[in-house]
């Protein structure tokens, strides 16, 4: 198995357990969504693939629909994704996804757990390159021959499929997000869910007590309302 594997192994969504958090998450991806291509789903992707998430993660119906009625007020505020890079304790390389409505307060948060946590904060481009920007599809199992549909879909960008206990995974680079979305809507196949993630090329093994180091860091960054999403080349 490929690296997205072991990736998602690792990681199995733990960091996004809390619920609330999700919900938070996903009401920013609908905001961002609706501004940019309008409230109805199916003329815009970009919301169509939202509504699978909130729908995979139990997201009350009438929470997305009052987040989709608050995105088309032109008095809401519009979501910034703005990318945060750093260094934790023990050379660990921090790549922060944020979506925000004030950037100054961002930084200013983000900037402060990097000096409370001995980590530092780094200038654009400093630890990007040290993780594959990837895009990923799950589709329910049955039916499907994955060998079959590797085949197929390498055309489409995809670089590794795989099933876990919850369906199938499909993992391609970050551009191919379109053309596979497309692809598995022409076929009739159902999206579960999709999303990008940021995978380190290389990770670093941490005795247990660096380890709490850095986890010490990540945990502040994570609770911050502005954070989407964390990635770090922490051997899990």
């Amino acid at each position: 198995m490929g690296r997205a594997f072991e990736f998602r192994k690792n990681r199995k969504m733990k960091r996004w357990s809390a619920m609330a958090k999700a919900f938070t998450r996903i009401g920013k991806d609908i905001v961002m969504a609706v501004k940019e291509g309008g409230p109805n789903p199916e003329s815009n992707s970009r919301l169509r693939a939202v509504m699978q998430n909130a729908k995979a993660v139990n997201m009350p119906k009438d929470n997305v629909e009052r987040a989709i009625k608050k995105a088309t007020d032109k008095d809401t505020a519009n979501y910034k994704e703005v990318l945060f890079e750093g260094y934790a304790p023990h050379g660990i390389a921090i790549l922060i996804e944020t979506a925000t409505d004030n950037n100054n307060r961002t930084v200013a948060n983000i900037r402060s757990y990097f000096n409370k946590c001995n980590g530092t904060m780094g200038t654009q481009g400093s630890v990007e390159f040290m993780f594959d920007h990837t895009c990923n599809f799950r589709i329910p199992a049955e039916g499907i021959d994955i060998e079959e549909m590797e085949l197929e879909f390498i055309d489409f960008g995809a670089e590794e499929i795989f099933a876990d206990e919850d369906g199938i995974l499909i993992y391609a680079p970050f551009e191919s997000f379109g053309a596979i979305q497309k692809e598995l809507e022409n076929r009739g196949i159902e999206i579960l869910s999709s999303g990008f993630e940021r995978i380190p090329q290389v990770t670093k093994k941490l005795t247990e007590d660096q380890i709490a180091d850095v986890e010490k860091l990540l945990e502040k960054i994570e609770e911050d309302d502005d954070v989407q999403n964390v990635y770090h080349t922490m051997e899990e």
